[in-house]
């Protein structure tokens, strides 16, 4: 390993960016080689300055962190990923690791436990998650769906619907609800699966057994 581990800071949140930055730089074996507040900025970055890890937050303008680590791992890019994040949504923490993030820690962690988890994902370690997120892991390990488990009844059957390629004018009227609520329902699908149209949602949908 390198004297200093070299870190790339992304949050779109100045005050908070400040505040990490100040934490690990004050640490004798960490250097901070940058920020990003967008996301759009991150690929490139990573290319240009060559971090050992990357501290990325989750929710982002222009590409979020998810979308962020699966261009990452797809481009087989050497830096590892610790994703810091306000929320312990079980889609995001699920979607981060299956991306490959070594791990992944709420906002409100003490600062030594963000420094121990820089310095141990530069010498390689995995599962660095705080307390929140390792109970949401395990219900997920006990419920290897989680997505189907937080989809509600309604959100299954229209997203069964959706599966077999019907509008939502079409589902309304199969389902007897109306067109407005079919469209509320097939947003808060899209927003649980973290997908960004119906066909990735159908996709997932028939890839996981979701209906």
């Amino acid at each position: 390993m390198k004297n200093k581990i070299r870190v790339l800071l992304v949050d779109d949140h100045p005050v908070v960016r400040a505040g990490i930055r100040t934490l690990l730089s004050s640490h004798a074996n960490i250097e901070v080689v940058g920020e990003i507040s967008d996301g759009t900025q991150v690929i490139p970055m990573v290319s240009e300055l060559s971090p050992d890890v990357l501290v990325l937050d989750v929710q982002l303008p222009g590409l979020n962190g998810v979308e962020i680590a699966r261009q990452i791992k797809s481009a087989q890019m050497p830096v590892h990923v610790l994703a810091l994040s306000a929320h312990d949504d079980i889609q995001y923490i699920r979607n981060l690791l299956a991306h490959g993030a070594a791990g992944y820690l709420t906002k409100e962690e003490a600062a030594d436990t963000i420094v121990e988890a820089i310095l141990g994902i530069a010498r390689g370690e995995q599962g660095w998650l705080s307390r929140r997120v390792a109970s949401q892991v395990s219900l997920w390990t006990l419920n290897p769906n989680p997505a189907k488990r937080e989809l509600t009844n309604r959100e299954l059957d229209v997203l069964h619907e959706i599966v077999g390629g019907l509008s939502n004018q079409e589902i309304g009227r199969k389902l007897k609800i109306s067109e407005k609520t079919v469209e509320k329902h097939v947003s808060s699908i899209l927003s649980k699966l973290d997908v960004s149209s119906r066909v990735e949602a159908a996709v997932m949908a028939v890839q996981e057994n979701l209906v």
